[in-house]
């Protein structure tokens, strides 16, 4: 049985060349498209969005989003690194910015209580609920990579603590950055069940009160 991701990316070339041979101009703001392409991917997650799904809410023709954008795979692609630069960059921010892990690590719990409950956009992470139900493998992994990669970065500053005596010498850095992942994991799909921002600060305070401290 062919699904519905290969059979779009088969329709793809076809849809691209007839827009090429067509010469018509774009007749709509990229930047806008991409932004509500973001949006419908967040709210439903990768696998329940369909290319009609997205030429919907993007009020644009499949023949201009394969042109515009390549097909849903690359267009998602695309998203992706856009929700990482405008939304999900808090967490990165926090520990480039931050002294140590434990200060990184609390200000990125209180601004995911903050950005995932923003009222008037979906509620969560965009990379942590797009995989879910996800049958596509490549996506699958690529979104794996990037949470796995966070999960390192923590572990890495951790680390970097426990040899400098900011922690206690038997941290178990890796179990810790686990730790760290699986509360904003959890944050995020609390945050997609209806859990308020307080809610969300108020489980950041009791996830910091298990930190180790020298």
């Amino acid at each position: 049985m062919v699904s519905s991701e290969q059979s779009e990316r088969a329709e793809a070339p076809a849809r691209k060349g007839v827009a090429r041979t067509r010469g018509r101009p774009r007749s709509f703001d990229r930047a806008t498209a991409l932004e509500k392409a973001l949006m419908a991917f967040w709210e439903h997650g990768y696998e329940a969005t369909s290319v009609s799904d997205l030429t919907r809410v993007m009020d644009i023709g499949a023949p201009s989003l394969y042109a515009a954008f390549g097909d849903k795979r690359t267009l998602f692609d695309e998203v992706v690194q856009e929700y990482g630069v405008r939304y999900g960059a808090f967490g990165a921010r926090a520990f480039d910015e931050e002294p140590t892990a434990r200060a990184g690590v609390e200000r990125m719990l209180r601004e995911a209580a903050v950005e995932y409950t923003v009222p008037g956009r979906p509620h969560g992470c965009l990379v942590i609920h797009a995989a879910a139900n996800c049958s596509t493998p490549e996506v699958g992994e690529a979104l794996r990579e990037r949470r796995n990669a966070n999960i390192t970065a923590i572990e890495d500053r951790i680390a970097a603590d426990v040899a400098a005596g900011v922690l206690p010498p038997g941290t178990d850095a890796p179990a810790l950055a686990r730790y760290v992942g699986a509360m904003i994991q959890g944050m995020s799909q609390q945050a997609r069940d209806g859990a308020s921002r307080a809610d969300l600060e108020a489980l950041a305070e009791i996830a910091l009160a298990a930190w180790p401290r020298v």
